[in-house]
């Protein structure tokens, strides 16, 4: 694979991600939040938060408010219990994902009415402009057992659930039988690729579980792996 000499890559490792422990939820971030803040890490473009969540049984978050950012939360096990001020309800399950617009102003909470953990990825991305009119949508995937499916897209593109940002979210599944790459979809944007489960090398970086590596300057990402292994791929706007 032949890379632009333009390339500039990031490693981010799981072990210095920041840590939240509450109790009822034990938490890992990429990106400053909360009580935990690093000047390097306060988003990469329009990507500002990724949390990685486990949620214990009959807990979780009461209701609050969020404005002018694309929420997206991706359940990895368990039910998560939605509800919000645009009087939307319902569950989200493992192999679902859910958008939540906030833009003029939106209250809400997430919770596990079970007794199972519940483990989830939540994301927020800077929206393109300010002030749009609050949305909600949630969406099944057949996701295959190889493959890469588009689940997160721009208005205007036909796959995926949409937001008001010109960004993708990919979730993959690659072996080393398959050789994979990635097509970015927009110059200019930036990657983020974090492995979610297994071990891989992102373009050409030994990568392990919840590593991940920020990519800009290119058109092409080459992945390669061993074994079975899960990926979060994240394009975004880097202005």
């Amino acid at each position: 694979m032949r890379y632009r000499e333009a390339m500039r890559t990031t490693i981010h490792r799981a072990k210095d991600r920041g840590r939240g422990e509450y109790g009822w939820l034990q938490t890992r971030y990429s990106f400053s939040f909360a009580d935990w803040h690093n000047p390097e890490r306060m988003g990469f473009g329009a990507l500002r938060v990724i949390n990685d969540d486990r949620i214990a049984g009959q807990s979780g978050f009461g209701m609050h408010t969020h404005k002018d950012m694309e929420i997206i939360t991706i359940v990895r096990s368990g039910t998560l219990t939605h509800k919000d001020s645009m009087g939307n309800t319902g569950t989200v399950r493992k192999g679902e994902v859910q958008v939540m617009s906030a833009g003029t102003g939106v209250a809400h909470s997430e919770y596990n009415d079970h007794d199972e953990e519940l483990t989830l990825f939540q994301l927020w991305i800077h929206t393109d402009e300010q002030n749009h009119a609050p949305r909600y949508d949630q969406r099944a995937f057949a996701f295959p057992a190889i493959g890469q499916t588009l689940v997160v897209s721009p208005f205007g593109v036909a796959e995926g659930l949409h937001i008001h940002q010109r960004a993708y979210i990919t979730l993959a599944t690659i072996d080393a039988e398959h050789h994979a790459t990635y097509e970015v979809k927009e110059k200019g944007n930036g990657i983020y690729v974090m492995v979610v489960e297994g071990e891989a090398a992102v373009a050409e970086n030994k990568l392990t579980q919840r590593d991940a590596i920020t990519i800009e300057g290119v058109t092409t990402i080459s992945f390669a792996t061993d074994t079975k292994v899960e990926l979060l791929i994240i394009e975004a706007p880097m202005r």
